[in-house]
């Protein structure tokens, strides 16, 4: 088990800067998609594949991403990361902007977009993977869980920023959230390059790479994935839900889910900030946290109106905010130094595979009844507050 002494020294501020800006980038495009996918002729299919896309290559690639910082040392491998999701996201936003005004064919512009996705989430991938391994690297162990939870909360603040942001800017034009959108990761990379302390890890070439099966891992990457898979279950299903089980139309369901969305970030960034000062060990927060979100699912599953949706989702996004840095902590406790990395990455690869397999698992599950995908993401939650992790 590691046991990596403290750096308090070591400034976390730039770290908690760009991961908060970065996931604004991703959420930003996110609330735009649709809309514009809608006026260059883009099949709502198409539009969901291209959402998809930057999921399904932060799964293969965030292992990668964190044995390299093990060999070449976190800070220049960070900074890489960074700015190649930089420019792939410049490359995108442009590629949708020139679309918007010359209109060129629909299925050029989903070829372009599905690959510009592709690599932009490939670089995302470096963000929360090698950013667990440098708080391994400077934390000790029974601090991690704190740590991590400031890095949670700062994504979290991005979920919600992002949308806010974008749908502010589109009373201007479609484009101009795109413009934003384009800039923002300047920021991250700059805070990075100019504040990040470069007292990063000790390269490891010499050691071997821990293994995706090894079984230190394995009670945290299950966690991860059902946590991961249930988030992406309720974040694909509410909108249908509002529609179909609550009986709004189409504005008012769009305004229900957003409304239950925002309360779902608001909740995560409060959470992790109250669990930095709980000082829990993690194997309590995993189940504490399953214990409340089963309770929130169960909750959402049997909602009669909006208010009842929305306070629902409020109650989950507290369980997921105990869950999200606890895992991360447990896997980093798990391991030595040099395997900070890799086990890092493993966690981010069964996060990044739960949110390729929940959008598919939530919508075939909706198509039997609206209530039972809440069930089963409560029922998956109830299994890991009981099980032996």
């Amino acid at each position: 088990m590691s046991s990596t002494p403290s750096s308090p020294a070591f400034n976390f501020k730039p770290l908690l800067i760009s991961n908060m800006v970065c996931s604004m980038t991703m959420m930003a495009f996110i609330a735009v998609l649709g809309p514009i996918a809608s006026v260059v002729g883009l099949a709502p299919w198409q539009a969901g594949t291209i959402a998809t896309a930057g999921g399904v290559l932060w799964m293969a690639t965030a292992r990668l991403w964190g044995k390299r910082s093990d060999h070449h040392g976190r800070r220049t491998v960070l900074l890489q990361g960074v700015n190649g999701f930089l420019l792939s996201n410049l490359a995108m936003c442009a590629l949708l902007i020139l679309s918007l005004q010359f209109m060129p064919s629909s299925v050029l512009i989903f070829l372009g977009m599905l690959l510009a996705r592709s690599v932009t989430g490939a670089f995302y991938a470096t963000i929360p993977t090698v950013g667990q391994a440098l708080v391994a690297d400077n934390v000790q162990p029974a601090q991690r869980t704190a740590t991590l939870a400031a890095l949670g909360a700062a994504n979290a603040a991005g979920l919600v920023l992002g949308p806010a942001l974008a749908a502010s800017l589109t009373h201007h034009s479609l484009a101009a959230p795109l413009y934003l959108i384009a800039v923002l990761p300047l920021v991250a990379s700059f805070m990075l390059w100019r504040y990040l302390p470069k007292q990063a890890a000790q390269a490891h070439a010499s050691r071997a790479a821990i293994a995706l099966h090894d079984p230190r891992l394995r009670g945290p990457m299950t966690v991860a994935f059902v946590a991961m898979l249930c988030v992406a279950i309720a974040q694909i299903t509410i909108g249908f839900f509002a529609i179909d089980q609550l009986r709004l139309n189409p504005t008012e369901a769009a305004q229900a889910a957003g409304t239950s969305l925002t309360l779902v970030g608001i909740g995560l960034i409060l959470t992790q900030i109250a669990v930095r000062q709980l000082n829990w060990p993690p194997k309590k927060l995993i189940r504490t946290g399953a214990v409340i979100g089963m309770l929130g699912f169960a909750s959402a599953a049997v909602s009669l109106s909006t208010g009842m949706l929305a306070t629902s989702f409020l109650v989950v996004s507290v369980g997921t905010g105990c869950i999200f840095p606890a895992f991360a902590a447990l896997a980093s406790n798990a391991v030595e130094p040099h395997e900070q990395g890799a086990a890092a990455g493993s966690i981010g690869a069964a996060q990044g595979f739960g949110m390729v397999v929940g959008p598919v698992a939530g919508t075939l599950l909706y198509s039997w009844n609206p209530s039972v995908p809440y069930f089963f993401a409560a029922l998956l939650l109830g299994v890991i507050a009981i099980s032996r992790i």
